[in-house]
């Protein structure tokens, strides 16, 4: 998604990752997706698509000439990108059965980007009400109005099921009142300042507890040290639903690194090495920190050598400590290796990955498959036993725009997320295989890609998306509508 230009224009950077003017978000909120707003979504399962519905009201009262009310026709499919255009009338409408639960939380200005805190309530977290932690940086209107937030949204409940039995609809509402209270989603917020909107951002876990690494607009990167803001939640409490909210001042930055020749997107923690960290820069300025003994980095001046454009997304191997992978607007994928010197540290490449820019990687941590994601809208998976050959194994083009972030499930083998410009988020399953028994008489879903599983909308301008590691399944985006959280039926 590089563009050239820009203020103090870089040629293909990629700016053009941030919002149009001007920079407005949403509200400071938490809510349910049943309660707050309505929205257009579509689901996928197995081989049956069952995704959002088209419905057409009509006025009550309304007869046809027998006098009798005219039978409505069966709610049809909508499939983003491929559906008619709505009719007078018509409208798009959650189908809530294809979600185990949905929450989304208005965070003021929009998020560029956020990541996953790790909390002390255990691993494998399914039953709802899920709680989660969060740290995101905002792109405000000006430089001196943006924050670093780290939020908790927790007594996240499922969707709500419609009761069988024969209780009336009066008793039922009763009953649904009652619980209302209990079931409200709670937001706990601490607002950092930071002056300048942050671009990326990525948490790890050091010695001294959390820390964020945020990529400035400034065009310099900061450690971030977050305990003081996890305190600040922690004395929040936690009672009835709703927004709690505290300023705890700004974030002490554990060090500060402005080697970089402009701004940039493209930063990722070492999974296999403590406090090891590289950046990569609007430029193609490709940057390696090492943790130093007793606190701080040591960061090698000169950049690792390879792209001719923006870096837009770094990838450190899952399993291999010295080697990460990156994409640029140059249209490359190279895979490095940083005990080699800085001029030759690149090993591999793919020259020509994409047609246009790579905007996005994910490393899988199961097999040996690296996924790139470009402004084609096409997600490319690569096996890197293969990769010198320059071609990859599969390409899935759902999209309809350019591919913003795309990531592995964390402990599903061949399930992935990915989220595009065209304001839709697919979940697949690479390990489906095409039914030959299945080629005719499907109604529904028909020239959808068998691996595709669910298809997502409501969300506007989604930029990043993460599984939550502790709670499978969870999967979460930030968006110029706020962060969602949301589990379907499908994953």
């Amino acid at each position: 998604m590089a563009t050239g230009g820009g203020e103090g224009g870089v040629a293909g950077s990629a700016l053009s990752r941030k919002w149009a003017e001007p920079r407005t978000g949403c509200d400071l909120c938490v809510s349910p997706s049943s309660i707050r707003f309505r929205t257009k979504m579509a689901a996928r399962s197995g081989a049956r698509c069952g995704p959002a519905r088209r419905e057409r009201p009509r006025p009550r009262g309304e007869e046809t000439e027998s006098g009798r009310d005219e039978p409505q026709p069966p709610p049809r499919v909508y499939l983003p990108g491929s559906g008619p255009p709505l009719g007078p009338g018509e409208e798009l409408v959650m189908d809530e059965e294809a979600y185990v639960l949905y929450h989304r939380a208005g965070t003021g200005a929009p998020c560029l980007s956020f990541d996953v805190v790790r909390d002390e309530l255990g691993e494998g977290r399914v039953e709802p009400p899920l709680s989660v932690v969060l740290c995101a940086g905002t792109q405000a209107a000006t430089a001196q109005g943006n924050r670093v937030l780290v939020m908790k949204m927790r007594n996240l409940h499922g969707m709500r099921r419609r009761r069988g039995g024969s209780s009336s609809d009066s008793e039922e509402e009763e009953e649904e009142e009652e619980e209302e209270e209990e079931r409200e989603p709670q937001l706990l917020l601490a607002m950092a300042p930071h002056y300048g909107g942050i671009n990326r951002l990525r948490v790890t876990e050091l010695g001294t507890g959390p820390v964020a690494a945020a990529w400035s607009e400034r065009g310099q990167v900061e450690v971030l040290a977050l305990g003081a803001a996890l305190a600040a939640l922690g004395g929040l409490g936690e009672g009835q639903g709703g927004l709690l909210l505290r300023e705890p001042g700004a974030l002490p930055p554990l060090f500060t690194f402005s080697g970089h020749m402009t701004e940039g997107f493209a930063i990722d923690w070492s999974p296999t090495v403590t406090g090891r960290l590289v950046s990569g820069d609007c430029g193609g300025g490709v940057h390696l920190w090492q943790p130093r003994e007793g606190g701080g980095w040591a960061v090698d001046q000169r950049p690792l050598v390879g792209h001719s454009g923006s870096v837009e997304d770094v990838q450190w191997s899952p399993n291999e400590p010295p080697v990460f992978c990156s994409c640029s607007a140059d249209a490359s994928v190279r895979v490095w290796d940083v005990r080699a010197p800085p001029h030759r540290a690149c090993q591999l490449t793919a020259a020509r990955a994409h047609p246009a820019d790579v905007n996005v990687l994910s490393w899988s941590r199961h097999d040996p498959f690296l996924l790139s994601g470009g402004d084609d809208g096409a997600l490319r998976l690569w096996d890197l036993r293969r990769f010198q050959t320059g071609s990859s194994v599969a390409t899935f083009k759902q999209h309809a725009g350019p591919i913003t972030s795309v990531e592995w499930h964390p402990t599903e083998s061949g399930v992935l997320a990915a989220a595009g410009a065209d304001d839709v988020v697919t979940q697949w399953d690479l390990g489906v295989e095409p039914d030959p028994e299945a080629g005719e008489g499907q109604e529904e879903g028909e020239g959808l890609p068998p691996q595709l599983l669910f298809l997502h909308q409501g969300e506007q301008e989604v930029k990043e998306l993460h599984w939550h590691p502790q709670c499978p399944g969870l999967l979460l985006t930030t968006a110029r509508s706020g962060i969602a959280a949301f589990r379907t039926i499908s994953v």
